[in-house]
């Protein structure tokens, strides 16, 4: 993966737990990314995606629809875990979620990446101070040991972040999450004591979706998207169907196979709703 030094600064922004603004020491080593460009502001400066993690939603707005967000006290503590990791100690936000002031205004960082995502987000792993395995701008062999120092890791292994992977992460980090993600769930840390994801929610409306279920945030996206498509109407007969339309492919590890995300969903009564197998066992394929 390239390496990239520089420094998290939040003001401006609306940080949450797997996505912050990243301003490298030099901002021309972005160029140094192959494939799809990063998107970054005038002073260099450019949103994260962080690799192999997603947490709850603190601002998602479906096509033509309200802003939404997912159960607020998991979603809230995972980017209040996010920016303490980092080293911000105080963070004021304003009624919309954009951070007004911090202190300090930044922190020493790292990131390991390998490319941008369809929004142009960079796709890295996060570290955080001054002391990197590398040069900043060079190609760095990642190890698991060098993923356990970043903050990918340390939301799945405090139970803020459900795995989500994605094709490009090779094997052997993939399956470090994993085993992260499956101590966090054994020892009933974070989020998974609510989770909902496997053991079914029952959809009433659009509140079910904010103010209690629990779920797997690309679950989450694709009911939201689906209710406002259905102009209201809360049954989920025709989500499967919405989902095979979306065409959104993955491979489950378990059993080799690559299909659509709607053959791993299940739907039930008409109104409730589950994956049939845990998120880490599922890779999806990046748009």
């Amino acid at each position: 993966m390239l390496l990239i030094k520089g420094s998290y600064k939040i003001v401006g922004a609306s940080p949450d737990g797997d996505s912050v603004r990243f301003v490298p020491d030099d901002p021309g080593e972005w160029d140094l990314l192959r494939g799809r460009k990063v998107r970054r502001n005038r002073a260099g400066g450019a949103q994260l995606r962080l690799d192999g993690i997603d947490t709850l939603e603190t601002h998602y707005r479906p096509p033509h629809g309200p802003e939404l967000h997912q159960p607020a006290p998991y979603a809230g503590r995972a980017a209040e875990a996010l920016l303490d990791w980092l080293g911000f100690g105080e963070v004021e936000r304003d009624a919309h979620g954009i951070v007004k002031r911090s202190a300090p205004e930044s922190v020493p960082g790292y990131i390991l990446t390998r490319s941008a995502d369809v929004h142009g987000r960079c796709v890295a792993l996060a570290g955080r101070g001054t002391e990197a395995p590398g040069a900043s701008g060079g190609l760095v062999r990642v190890t698991t040991e060098h993923l356990r120092q970043t903050a990918n890791h340390h939301q799945l292994t405090e139970g803020l972040a459900y795995p989500t992977f994605y094709r490009n992460l090779f094997v052997d980090l993939r399956q470090e999450l994993s085993r992260a993600v499956w101590q966090a769930r054994q020892d009933g840390r974070g989020l998974w004591p609510a989770d909902q994801t496997q053991s079914g929610a029952k959809v009433e409306g659009r509140l079910t979706l904010t103010d209690s279920a629990v779920l797997l945030p690309k679950l989450f996206r694709r009911l939201a998207d689906y209710l406002q498509l259905n102009d209201g109407d809360p049954s989920l007969e025709g989500f499967r169907p919405y989902l095979e339309q979306r065409e959104d492919r993955l491979f489950v590890l378990s059993t080799g196979q690559w299909t659509g995300f709607d053959t791993v969903v299940e739907v039930t009564n008409g109104d409730t709703v589950r994956l049939n197998r845990p998120s880490e066992d599922l890779v999806f394929d990046e748009k």
